[in-house]
């Protein structure tokens, strides 16, 4: 069906494309649960309710890329979750913590709910940070020097940030009254950290890795990759402009800031995978080299013909279904 070499793009792509659905989905509502205040229970069931409609499929885009990850490029899969097994263990930790945290909060005793809310908020900042530490030594090239460790440690609380002002974003849109107000804040204060840490990584990727700077810097690919930290500045100051004007009368325009994060992952996801093209390990292991047999393959690109569109159609669907603010429940 396709040479071997296309095949490998073919999937490289796919699992890009779900690692930037989940950080993007997912991230919202980790930065959701960061942002969950333990003193205002009015407040933390309306939040909740923002992303209980969706939070669980969200995680399926992570389960779809670490599935892709093992089959098209199983010696990178052994390789990464090798070098990162600690790690995994406690994102997968944090993410089972959040999932019986979410749903033991609704069910418990008044008196118990104070606890799960609890739990749910550590549940998921581990998740974050241990998302962004596990970014850290991806792009240190899972070194075992103290400037790596340090780097992955700032890349931890700069993801934590990010994720809490996608998910400020998200309740600015979703939610109303106070609690909008108080989102807004929160937006705008985790949006400045978020700034600060893209310019951070902008300068610090290509000076600790010389392919990077070799790729950023050589005509004509700085006439692509330059231009994106101008772009990501000029989005953030959208965003913050934005903020200050909200809320307004009907709500209007309470989804920029929302749209404008979404961009902003976008754009610096486009950034590190263009610096790191064709490793899938950086300096270590290419798609080609990582890759499985073109037959397998060709055989497995079927399966993903069939459900890659299933999972986009009902995610579009379930949002389609629950959009507009949160409403507190009622039965009739």
């Amino acid at each position: 069906m396709f040479e071997a070499n296309t095949l490998a793009i073919i999937f490289a792509g796919l699992m890009g494309l779900s690692i930037l659905f989940y950080a993007i989905l997912d991230g919202y509502d980790l930065g959701v649960g960061i942002l969950l205040p333990l003193d205002q229970s009015d407040n933390s069931d309306t939040m909740n309710a923002s992303i209980g409609p969706f939070w669980d499929a969200n995680e399926t885009w992570l389960v779809l890329a670490v599935g892709l990850l093992l089959i098209a490029f199983p010696a990178a899969h052994s390789y990464i979750f090798k070098e990162l097994y600690l790690p995994t263990a406690i994102l997968l930790i944090s993410l089972i913590l959040r999932g019986v945290a979410f749903d033991f909060r609704a069910k418990a005793a008044f008196s118990h709910k104070p606890t799960w809310n609890k739990v749910f908020k550590v549940g998921s900042l581990m998740a974050a940070l241990s998302q962004g530490y596990m970014l850290g030594m991806y792009v240190m090239g899972f070194q075992s020097t103290f400037a790596a460790y340090s780097f992955s440690i700032l890349s931890a609380f700069g993801v934590a940030a990010a994720y809490t002002y996608i998910g400020a974003s998200w309740l600015v849109m979703k939610t109303e009254g106070q609690l909008q107000k108080q989102a807004v804040q929160w937006a705008k204060k985790s949006g400045w950290i978020c700034f600060i840490g893209v310019i951070a990584v902008s300068i610090v990727n290509p000076i600790i890795n010389e392919g990077v700077y070799d790729k950023w810097f050589t005509w004509p690919n700085t006439i692509l990759i330059l231009p994106l930290p101008i772009i990501c500045f000029a989005l953030f100051t959208i965003s913050n402009l934005q903020l200050k004007k909200l809320p307004k009368t009907n709500d209007k325009h309470c989804w920029v800031p929302f749209v404008v994060a979404v961009m902003i992952f976008t754009l610096c996801f486009f950034g590190l995978a263009f610096s790191f093209f064709p490793y899938i390990v950086p300096g270590k292991l290419t798609i080609w080299q990582s890759a499985s047999a073109p037959e397998s393959l060709s055989f497995i690109l079927w399966g993903a013909i069939v459900v890659v569109p299933v999972i986009l159609g009902y995610t579009a669907f379930s949002y389609r279904v629950f959009w507009g603010k949160v409403r507190e429940l009622r039965y009739y």
